[in-house]
């Protein structure tokens, strides 16, 4: 056998150089080469076979191609299965990301106890010792009678309990703690996670064993490891909050079997995670009464509408560079709309900062919200009150006229559920906005329309 080859890896893009360097030649990436040891010769090595069709595939006539009739299992926690599509796909490979200390081993062993119920499940943690496991589980009062524990990191040793235990259902906590004797490397390089991972997808496709990876997150916010293992699952679910609240989010973005805009809404307690069937009543807990710069939206997170508070704080400055800072929304989007609000209306934000914020940790990343971030800007600004039981829905362009928006009729019955008396939406979505009991439509053209709003509402 030859001495060991050591060569360096993006973590960004899998590029290999003989060298280290400061940036990625390939993706542009700084400061992300990571040093790796492989054996030229290594005889025990395997070869990858196709996860699909094996050794002897072939050519089929795209007519003859049969449509599976994929079954899906039943979490037990329905915004999870929102979020999935509908359930957790069979032979199918998920990938949840998190930060340290969301949830993440909570809301698997949550999944576990209630999949337990039905099918076989094994739980393979490379991080914590059986104890520690059971420890959690008598917390959140889980029996566990179908779930199998193995405390195991090594993937060969994996597939052969999988292979004795046969579930329906594996969960690995976590992908980037496990390593194979295909890879020389260590636990977590770019290697190893590659190798790791495809000895799973290839047991899930294999014998349609549903199949659940942990990924740890790197300081950036993405997912640790290389790029490509995001390609190489069927979904790929973030798992989202601040640590100092108890509300956390699960958005997709990936999911083969589903639609990427749906959210899941936990709540983190002394038993585990709780699911909020109404996040608007959530979002809008503790909202401040006849104070400037709040207002209520209404936002579409795939097919459920979500009415979320937004705040502007805009105050004086002594500096000549003023601060822009938002926290839910997106930079460009709340600078855009300042300027939109300087050219089109001549009120002065260059001599102010300007601080946004979305309550509940929701990121808005849609158009509807820009009217309302516009009137909340105005209404710290001038000091004017925008109405408590009033909702503002619309796009603004850079005209500073106001565009339709999609599913009006959706948020505007959610806005009459949560007890919102009137509702301020583009002119085209009033035309064509069905009636609702209990709710006013004030239609506007544009941004010059809610500065008479707001002059009007302070003078009643």
């Amino acid at each position: 056998m030859k001495n060991a080859k050591t060569f360096y890896v993006c973590n960004e893009c899998g590029y290999k150089t003989a060298r280290w360097l400061g940036k990625c030649p390939d993706c542009g990436s700084w400061n992300s080469l990571t040093e790796e040891t492989e054996q030229v010769e290594t005889p025990t090595k395997q070869k990858h076979v196709s996860v699909l069709s094996g050794d002897d595939s072939h050519a089929v006539a795209f007519s003859e191609l049969e449509i599976p009739e994929y079954i899906r299992l039943d979490t037990g926690l329905g915004e999870l299965d929102r979020v999935l599509g509908g359930g957790l796909v069979v032979g199918s490979v998920v990938l949840l990301a998190g930060e340290p200390g969301i949830g993440k081993s909570t809301l698997l062993m949550q999944i576990s106890d209630s999949l337990g119920a039905n099918k076989k499940v094994l739980y393979v943690s490379g991080e914590e010792s059986g104890g520690q496991l059971r420890l959690r589980a008598e917390r959140l009062q889980i029996k566990g009678a179908s779930l199998s524990l193995l405390t195991e990191t090594r993937v060969e040793r994996i597939v052969r309990e999988i292979d004795s235990v046969k579930p329906n259902v594996v969960i690995i906590d976590s992908i980037q703690t496990m390593y194979s004797d295909v890879s020389a490397s260590a636990p977590g390089s770019v290697s190893q996670v590659k190798e790791s991972a495809m000895a799973f997808i290839s047991k899930a496709k294999a014998e349609d064993i549903s199949i659940i990876l942990v990924g740890h997150v790197n300081k950036e916010g993405g997912i640790a490891g290389p790029k490509v293992l995001e390609h190489m699952v069927d979904a790929v679910l973030y798992f989202e909050g601040e640590r100092q609240q108890s509300y956390r989010i699960i958005r997709a973005s990936k999911n083969r079997y589903g639609s990427t805009n749906e959210i899941g809404v936990f709540e983190m307690n002394d038993t585990g995670l709780r699911e909020v069937a109404n996040p608007s009543e959530m979002l809008l807990d503790g909202r401040p009464i006849n104070v400037p710069g709040n207002c209520a939206v209404c936002v579409m997170e795939g097919s459920r509408p979500i009415i979320a508070e937004v705040q502007s704080l805009v105050t004086p400055t002594v500096f000549p560079a003023p601060r822009r800072t938002s926290n839910g929304l997106d930079y460009s989007r709340v600078c855009l709309i300042l300027a939109v609000l300087e050219k089109r209306l001549g009120q002065r934000f260059s001599t102010t900062d300007v601080y946004m914020n979305v309550i509940g940790g929701l990121k808005i990343d849609e158009p509807a919200s820009d009217l309302a971030v516009a009137m909340t800007a105005l209404s710290c600004l001038t000091d004017r009150l925008i109405p408590d039981d009033m909702i503002v829905i619309g796009e603004l362009g850079l005209s500073g006229e106001c565009r339709p928006v999609s599913n009006i009729d959706q948020r505007i019955k959610e806005a009459a559920r949560l007890g919102f008396k009137t509702a301020v939406v583009p002119q085209k979505n009033a035309q064509h906005c069905k009636p609702v009991d209990g709710i006013t439509l004030i239609p506007v053209h544009g941004i010059i329309d809610t500065v008479r709003l707001l002059k009007k509402q302070d003078t009643v």
